[in-house]
């Protein structure tokens, strides 16, 4: 699996201006030309927000977490530049999903920038456009994601009608736009 991601890694690295897809070669997206990450629509698959227990140094404006600093309590949240704001709506107890994740201190010059060479934002994947965005993995009901993680953010398109769609580890949580 470490084997895995480090190619995975690498190769986003080295494709920073480039528009990447994971899961296949077409993605979700019909027009490419705004797009820098994308996720394949043929899998019940999301994105795994990382597990914060302290957030005091994170001031970057659309960082999003998984708030574990009560690891009983924990909430998806993301930071609009003034407060963290609460996508969870009720608490969650991940405690143990933590015993699962490196002990190890994380390298705060590690990251991995997509659209530039650098980035003067923190975060761990930072995507860095004016004019280009991620497109969500897009899955048709949460109900067909196996076993969610902590964390887990998906796009709900249910005939179109679309829905972002956060799994904080007790419950789904839903944000219409």
């Amino acid at each position: 699996m470490k084997k895995i991601l480090s190619v995975l890694l690498f190769t986003i690295c080295k494709l920073s201006f480039s528009q990447v897809i994971i899961g296949d070669n077409v993605g979700t997206a019909t027009d490419k030309t705004s797009v820098l990450l994308e996720f394949s629509s043929t899998q019940n698959k999301g994105i795994i927000l990382p597990y914060i227990t302290d957030k005091t140094g994170l001031n970057t404006p659309g960082s999003m977490i998984l708030n574990a600093t009560t690891p009983t309590a924990a909430k998806v949240e993301y930071y609009n530049g003034t407060t963290w704001v609460d996508l969870s709506i009720q608490t969650a107890n991940v405690s143990s999903y933590l015993g699962i994740q490196p002990t190890a201190k994380e390298n705060t010059n590690a990251k991995v920038v997509i659209g530039a060479n650098t980035s003067a934002a923190d975060g761990i994947l930072v995507l860095e456009s004016t004019t280009k965005a991620m497109v969500l993995p897009t899955v048709s009901s949460y109900k067909n994601i196996i076993n969610p993680a902590p964390g887990m953010m998906v796009l709900l398109n249910n005939g179109g009608i679309k829905t972002l769609a956060f799994y904080n580890g007790n419950q789904w949580s839903f944000w219409s736009y």
